[in-house]
């Protein structure tokens, strides 16, 4: 295995409701719908037929400007001092005109020095675009032709420009993969050709090794060898896409939502973090592999010292992936980097050891515990119940931030894997029993909402929905 970088890790993540930037996004949001009424019909679509809310499909807004008051060099127009004061910046770095949100989860504005021929005082904003896994699936799921199409098939920026109001904003659909910038990717043939076959190669990996750290060292090299061809944020974005496939397969509820978002040609563009479980042992070589792939470490998680687990929230800020890496913890070890630091095994296993123990390492065998997507929380849950699919009591439901699981997909267990738990003293003869003949809980789909641009998470009420997901402790109607 690669050998571990230790790394400054912030402590000051603090993460605040930022009801500026929401109201700001919220109005222009409403000025593109009065301009162009196809916005509006296809954010009714999205509520009544996926339980989503168009504001957190939004990738971008393009909005025109005057760049300069009174032409003065170095001083901000009124549009640019709005979105200041709303806490977006202008990354030196980055696109001419492009304003991102640190401290949130907002789209990207992208200002453009071309006002639009019906613009009064800023009033009317020049495009909308929506974030989709594929732009031919949406494309022939909403029986559009392609007007005004970017990009080349297979490359890392598409855009699909559709037809419309062409005296109010414009409605476009773009698909991203590792690529944040507006400009075109210009991937040649055989970065194209390279990409399927990587993605394949992705798809196809072998997840269950002689040893845990085979399997850590092979998903290594097939990323390395990706990252050769395509570079390092296109790889990681076909990585994870493979992931949440595997996941699909294993989860009959992720499977019934991708159908109704799919029937818009919507894809996973709503997902908001994967989560995967862990063994003590595993845990540096994951984090390890996760920077290798650009992933940052942000903060820290754990609800005391007493709750026995812990998380690591990762980000890989090109290709738009987080991740909630969970793990047994010892209350000495949760105040520490416990990321970078080696564990070593316990005597005793707390839910998330049991749950690798039983099913296999979520970055291996198991595949991850779940994926989290945001919804409209009073929406989705009963449309998924009306169609078979119950959500368990929401554990977090505050005005900024909204989380509950489906009813989990119970797996079946590997015969030796429960002779070994039994065998190590980290389950009864009547558990090891429940096992074999019931399964255990394996993966579960996590319906979200966040509101005023919410990127943190729920440091309390999440103990309490581990300790319901433990295999000793639930039930299969958890």
């Amino acid at each position: 295995m690669m050998s571990i970088q230790l790394q400054d890790v912030r402590t000051d993540f603090d993460w605040q409701p930022q009801p500026a930037a929401a109201e700001l996004v919220g109005a222009l949001l409403q000025r593109c719908i009065r301009s162009n009424p196809q916005i509006g019909t296809l954010g009714q679509r999205m509520h009544d037929e996926t339980g989503t809310r168009l504001v957190d499909w939004i990738d971008s807004i393009d909005v025109g400007f005057e760049p300069r008051n009174n032409g003065k060099a170095g001083t901000r127009s009124a549009k640019e001092n709005e979105l200041a004061a709303a806490g977006y910046t202008r990354d030196a770095n980055d696109e001419e005109g492009v304003w991102r949100h640190p401290e949130g989860i907002f789209p990207t504005i992208r200002l453009l020095n071309t006002l639009h021929p019906l613009q009064v005082g800023g009033d009317v904003p020049l495009a909308l675009w929506i974030k989709v896994s594929s732009v031919e699936d949406f494309a022939r799921a909403m029986d559009v032709g392609k007007v005004g199409t970017g990009g080349h098939a297979g490359s890392q920026i598409q855009i699909c420009m559709l037809p419309g109001e062409l005296q109010g904003t414009q409605l476009g659909v773009l698909e991203r993969h590792g690529w944040r910038r507006f400009a075109d990717s210009n991937n040649r043939p055989q970065q194209i050709a390279g990409a399927a076959k990587h993605r394949q190669s992705f798809t196809q990996r072998r997840r269950d090794c002689a040893t845990d750290a085979e399997g850590f060292k092979l998903a290594e090299h097939l990323f390395d060898a990706a990252a050769a061809d395509l570079g390092r944020d296109w790889a990681c974005d076909l990585f994870f896409a493979a992931e949440r496939d595997y996941w699909m397969a294993r989860n009959a509820a992720a499977r019934v939502q991708y159908g109704r978002q799919q029937s818009l040609g919507l894809g996973w563009g709503n997902h908001d973090h994967h989560t995967y479980r862990n063994g003590r042992e595993s845990f540096a070589m994951l984090i390890a592999l996760l920077e290798r792939m650009g992933f940052e470490c942000r903060e820290r998680f754990y609800a005391g010292r007493e709750a026995g687990w812990g998380a690591q929230v990762l980000e890989q800020p090109v290709a738009g992936v987080v991740i909630f890496a969970d793990v047994d913890l010892t209350p000495e070890e949760v105040a520490g980097d416990f990321a970078h630091q080696p564990l070593a095994p316990q005597e005793h296993l707390g839910t998330v050891g049991l749950w690798c123990k039983l099913h296999g390492e979520a970055f291996l065998q198991a595949g991850m515990h779940h994926l989290e997507c945001q919804f409209d929380f009073d929406a989705v849950r009963p449309q998924l119940a009306a169609i078979g699919v119950e959500t368990m009591t929401p554990f977090t439901d505050w005005a900024h931030l909204k989380q509950a699981f489906t009813k989990g997909e119970v797996w079946p267990v590997r015969s030796e894997r429960v002779e070994a738990a039994l065998a190590g003293g980290f389950i009864t003869p009547e558990q090891a029993d429940q096992f074999r003949r019931d399964g255990a809980l394996g993966s579960h789909l996590e319906i979200l909402e966040r509101n005023d641009g919410f990127k943190g998470f729920n440091q309390t009420g999440i103990s309490e929905i581990i300790l319901r997901t433990d295999p000793r402790k639930a039930t299969v109607q958890a």
